[in-house]
């Protein structure tokens, strides 16, 4: 059976050590690290997002501001709003909560942020960076899955890493910090011909599809390490990952749970890199 990676655990260490650099950053500068949220719209989910982020903020020595729009918000409101933020000294990084409503365009959105103040990780500056291994801001889900895996002790060098989902968000990156850590990487998609051949010596599975226990234990080599990035919420109220928990961790040595796992890293990162992005503006 599976050693469960816990997230939740990981990610209130991070925190605790984000914290005294954050005090140590207050102290010095005499302004605590700052991060803007703009949530566009109701969506419900992006609401609870984004309440969890203010409360880790909070926890972890962090100004969270946060600004809500109306979803018939035009295209150019929400620059103008992010243009003065870019210009604040008190704003070290700008997250816009996805999804935006139908009348915006993401991309140009995501451009408008400065790439200094991308907490992210989603400009395409920050974007070339990492594949260049320069990035000073990282994506966060993909860093979070990095350091859960690196929390196993398994040596990540050498080992075969099979990524399911090429999102730009999450899979794109993902696959590129794991080849700099000198796995040999698989990226999966939805017209990857035969999934379970790439699965069958895969040492890492990453599984980022957003489809319900779409990957089971059957599929997987004996021994592997799981992590889990989909979050599914079913008809029944309950929510699960893309893996199939309990048939994936009869095979695997180490295994996320949703929820639980990747989640609560992911805003840990956001953190980091919001203390990072303030450090590096304040040099």
């Amino acid at each position: 059976m599976a050693t469960i990676i816990d997230g939740k655990a990981i990610a209130a260490e991070v925190r605790g050590r984000l914290k005294e650099r954050a005090e140590q950053f207050a102290q010095k500068h005499s302004h605590k690290p700052g991060l803007a949220v703009i949530l566009v719209g109701d969506d419900p989910a992006s609401k609870i997002y984004v309440r969890n982020k203010e409360k880790a903020c909070e926890k972890s020595g962090i100004a969270a501001s946060t600004y809500r729009l109306s979803a018939d918000t035009a295209q150019s409101e929400l620059i103008a709003l992010i243009e003065k933020l870019n210009s604040s000294a008190d704003v070290h990084g700008i997250l816009v909560q996805l999804p935006l409503p139908a009348q915006i365009e993401t991309q140009r959105v995501l451009e408008a942020i400065s790439p200094l103040k991308d907490v992210d990780g989603f400009h395409p500056y920050n974007a070339g960076k990492l594949l260049q291994s320069s990035a000073l801001l990282e994506p966060c889900t993909p860093k979070g899955c990095i350091r859960l895996i690196k929390t196993t002790g398994i040596e990540l060098s050498g080992k075969n890493a099979v990524v399911i989902g090429r999102s730009n968000l999450v899979g794109k990156p993902l696959a590129v910090m794991l080849e700099r850590e000198n796995c040999t990487v698989t990226l999966c998609h939805s017209k990857t011909k035969d999934l379970e051949y790439h699965l069958k010596n895969a040492d890492i599975v990453v599984c980022a599809v957003g489809k319900a226990r779409i990957l089971d234990g059957s599929f997987l080599k004996p021994g592997c390490t799981v992590i889990d990035v989909g979050i599914n919420r079913l008809s029944d109220g309950t929510v699960c990952g893309d893996v199939d928990f309990d048939s994936a961790a009869e095979k695997a040595a180490f295994i996320t749970p949703v929820p639980g796992g990747v989640g609560p890293m992911t805003i840990a990162m956001l953190l980091e890199n919001t203390i990072i992005a303030a450090e590096a503006f304040n040099a």
